[in-house]
């Protein structure tokens, strides 16, 4: 058994303790925001936040999870969540959508240790997070905004 917390709600799992935490978030938990996209923490779809540390949850075995606190893109505070999103919908950054949950909780974690980001502090923190439909410039725009929006009080 491995006892775990994802989204502040404690869970008890009899899952063999190697199989990937992504595995386990999707199939045995039904929080279907973390994608599975190349399985070998090349592309981030998979970004989740293990004890305020994002991970590619495709190559996190469970037991990396015991004990700790996950927080998937269905449990992001709305301190990080809700201005992240409103400036995503500004800029217009999603296309196809399928790597924005895992460029969301990697965004959040740069805006929890960095409150006003610079280009080159955005490019540090989001590279490995690949989006197929090349929509860089707009992500790191939003993420200027967001870092706006949260100093401003955050959005609305």
């Amino acid at each position: 058994m491995t006892a775990f917390t994802v989204n502040q709600k404690k869970y008890e799992l009899d899952v063999d303790p190697a199989t990937p935490l992504l595995w386990v978030l999707r199939e045995k938990l039904q929080l279907t925001g973390t994608k599975f996209g190349c399985g070998m923490a090349l592309c981030g779809a998979c970004t989740v936040h293990l004890d305020g540390e994002a991970v590619r949850s495709c190559v996190t075995p469970l037991s990396r999870a015991a004990g700790k606190e996950v927080v998937t893109i269905e449990g992001l505070s709305p301190e990080f969540f809700r201005p992240l999103q409103q400036a995503w919908i500004a800029e217009d950054v999603p296309q196809c959508g399928y790597c924005q949950s895992g460029q969301i909780m990697a965004a959040a974690i740069l805006l929890r240790e960095n409150s006003n980001p610079s280009d080159a502090d955005i490019d540090d923190c989001m590279t490995g997070n690949i989006c197929r439909c090349g929509t860089y410039q707009r992500i790191r725009r939003a993420i200027h905004l967001a870092a706006k929006m949260k100093a401003q009080g955050g959005a609305k």
